[in-house]
């Protein structure tokens, strides 16, 4: 019998990336089970989706509690009756406490839809877009303390093109999320995730060295390198 990793899921809103994970779950592709899904909005999207698929879900809202420790506790006592493994944030737009994050010590991952250490924070995509970057994406990472800042454990690359906003953007790196972190908690469940200080080792994994991609392309009738022998 497989052993299927306990998740639970924190989200505020569509939760699309939420979506994506019961998706390859019901598909036999991630040996993983949803147990439960927390938000902090009771007008979150990401509900419907819990209810159609029988997840179980409970709302904890801020207002409700005196402070955001005594919020984080509700959560991380929900989160350990259900005996979660793995947290994955997905949408969650609060910043969570170190509390939480020493409740479950290398074990909950957030995915940023820009190519961290840049841009960190809100309204990244638009950010990207403004500032002229070639390329964006998003990243999978576990969460430290602090904002943005855990250990990178997946990326993917989009291109940003000139008339990209954050809307155009962010749509063609969504796609992109929806596809990485699956895989990174697929990674995790077969335990083949180690954090080493900053770095995450992929046990198994190789990388093509000379693979690369550049933005614009170079022109195709342009010598690489001078040549030989002339200046």
């Amino acid at each position: 019998m497989t052993v299927k990793l306990r998740i639970g899921a924190l989200a505020s809103g569509g939760g699309s990336n939420v979506q994506s994970i019961i998706d390859h779950i019901e598909a036999g592709k991630l040996a993983a089970e949803l147990v439960l899904l927390l938000t902090d909005n009771p007008d979150a999207g990401v509900l419907k989706r819990a209810a159609r698929h029988g997840i179980p879900f409970a709302i904890i809202e801020p207002e409700n509690y005196e402070n955001r420790d005594e919020h984080d506790r509700a959560m991380i006592e929900a989160l350990k009756a259900e005996h979660v493994e793995l947290v994955v944030l997905a949408g969650y737009m609060r910043i969570i406490s170190p509390e939480f994050v020493r409740a479950f010590p290398g074990r909950i991952m957030n995915i940023h839809p820009a190519l961290l250490p840049a841009f960190p924070g809100i309204h990244v995509q638009a950010k990207a877009a403004a500032y002229g970057v070639r390329f964006s994406g998003c990243t999978v990472h576990f969460v430290d303390e602090g904002m943005d800042t855990g250990p990178i454990i997946l990326q993917a690359v989009v291109p940003v093109l000139p008339e990209d906003d954050g809307d155009s953007l962010g749509a063609r790196i969504l796609r992109q999320e929806h596809r990485i972190y699956p895989e990174a908690i697929r990674l995790f469940a077969e335990g083949r995730l180690q954090i080493e200080g900053r770095h995450v080792r992929i046990l198994g994994h190789t990388v093509d060295a000379d693979r690369y991609m550049i933005n614009p392309p170079l022109e195709e009738e342009a010598p690489l390198w001078p040549e030989e022998g002339k200046d």
